[in-house]
């Protein structure tokens, strides 16, 4: 089965009332997991959007209650650490991580970063973003790691995404606004899609640009498991 994720970001401003419904439209809709973000002052100094990005970070201050939501709910949650320490709050939690293509650049080059190390110390899972193709580097094969074709562009559009080398990463993740994109995806094999999501799409949310709304979620996962069927 492809493992849907829906990538509720820095989408819920804060508001654990919306994270509850975010949550539970994702379940509805069909997905294996939800992601958050766990970033500190440091990563988002210079950003004008600094107190809301803050807001919705995974923390120690509310890792506990986002984790007693997805339980309540029943879908597995993880979210992608931008600093060492972020391991250590996620870890007792999740079983996975997530590295942004940022953060997963060095290892195409074969070079470790302090915050892979700390997440590869803990033997689970590691979801890794990235544009250029993985064969080449050593950590290809890699147990622990899997790898998702990304553009990171927002929004990307339609010309921007080349799937001709798809099938040398496990999975996809989307920023195109285009639902045939991820489908695609699907439809070429990869086993891992993650696609960003808001309540809103005229709501003033700042990842709204690459996000599909739930109804089109919804859809997008239907098709995607009439794809897994067609594929037995």
């Amino acid at each position: 089965m492809t493992f849907v994720v829906a990538e509720i970001g820095v989408n819920w401003d804060g508001d654990f009332e919306l994270v509850k419904k975010m949550i539970s439209n994702a379940k509805k809709a069909g997905c294996n997991a939800v992601k958050f973000q766990s970033f500190n002052e440091n990563i988002v100094r210079d950003s004008l959007e600094k107190k809301r990005l803050l807001k919705s970070s995974i923390t120690e201050n509310n890792i506990h209650q986002i984790d007693e939501i997805a339980k309540t709910v029943g879908i597995e949650w993880f979210s992608t650490p931008m600093y060492p320490d972020a391991v250590d709050i996620l870890d007792p939690y999740v079983k996975r991580f997530k590295l942004r293509f940022h953060d997963g650049v060095s290892l195409l080059e074969n070079k470790t970063t302090e915050l892979f190390e700390k997440i590869i110390a803990t033997k689970k899972e590691i979801i890794i973003s990235s544009q250029t193709s993985p064969l080449n580097s050593k950590f290809y094969d890699h147990e622990q790691i899997k790898w998702l074709y990304v553009i990171p562009k927002y929004p990307c559009e339609l010309e921007d995404v080349d799937f001709t080398r798809i099938k040398e990463f496990d999975g996809y993740s989307n920023h195109s606004p285009n639902i045939l994109v991820p489908l695609a995806a699907a439809i070429l094999g990869s086993n891992i899609i993650e696609i960003h999501v808001t309540s809103d799409k005229k709501g003033d949310f700042l990842d709204n640009p690459v996000s599909f709304d739930f109804d089109e979620l919804k859809s997008l996962v239907e098709q995607i498991r009439q794809v897994e069927i067609l594929s037995i």
